[in-house]
């Protein structure tokens, strides 16, 4: 009985136009990821970071706050100003006024995101080695947010007057930055909101895109 084998020069020349491919596709990928994450940066300026939904016994529709990259909002009632509202009975417990809050981080926020998003250009399309270090910035962008939220949260729970009417009746405490929190009479709902979750989105795109060309890397060290 004869059998036919194909011949193992014949087979790895068919083989190499689907490796050339592979090749090609992990070489772009990686372009094309951080120029969505760029995208979706852009348009994430536009919306809302995170919320807070502040429950009182005067207010029983609850009162809103919507946190943009370098603004503060309430819902889109024209009638009341939301933000003054919280920031009015912030006051008899001895908080802060809400618009002292990260001045800086406000003033800077929208150059800093310009910024992220010509780095992810540059780390698009200017292949170097260290290139990569420039996403750095965006992919930890969604957490350093979270994580200045937090600190001015604390400090403003922290550091209330003594002299403000309710003062004796409150507690220095920290809001939680999502989730539900008592204060007093009130009760607050935090949570992160579609610009946010947008970023996020673009956070993962640049850790894959990281991933694959790490893993390029490998691949050619052991080729």
């Amino acid at each position: 009985m004869t059998t036919n084998a194909i011949p193992s020069s014949k087979s790895n020349a068919a083989a190499k136009p689907a490796q050339r491919g592979t090749s090609r596709l992990l070489k772009w990928l990686p372009s094309a990821f951080f120029l969505i994450a760029a995208i979706l940066m852009i348009v994430s300026i536009s919306l809302p970071y995170w919320g807070l939904v502040l429950q009182a016994p005067q207010y029983p529709g609850g009162l809103q706050m919507r946190v943009f990259v370098n603004n503060m909002t309430g819902d889109d009632d024209p009638k009341l100003d939301e933000v003054r509202e919280i920031d009015g009975l912030n006051h008899y417990i001895g908080m802060k006024s809400l618009y002292e809050a990260a001045k800086f981080e406000r003033s800077i926020a929208i150059p800093a995101v310009i910024i992220m998003i010509i780095f992810l250009v540059v780390a698009a399309f200017w292949r170097r080695r260290w290139t990569w270090l420039l996403a750095i910035p965006a992919l930890t962008f969604p957490f350093v947010f979270l994580a200045d939220l937090a600190f001015w949260m604390n400090q403003y729970g922290q550091n209330l007057d003594p002299y403000a009417p309710l003062s004796s009746a409150i507690q220095p405490f920290t809001p939680p930055v999502l989730g539900e929190g008592v204060i007093g009479q009130f009760s607050t709902v935090a949570y992160v909101d579609t610009g946010w979750y947008i970023i996020f989105a673009g956070s993962i795109l640049i850790l894959v895109a990281l991933l694959i060309k790490l893993s390029s890397r490998f691949m050619k060290a052991e080729g």
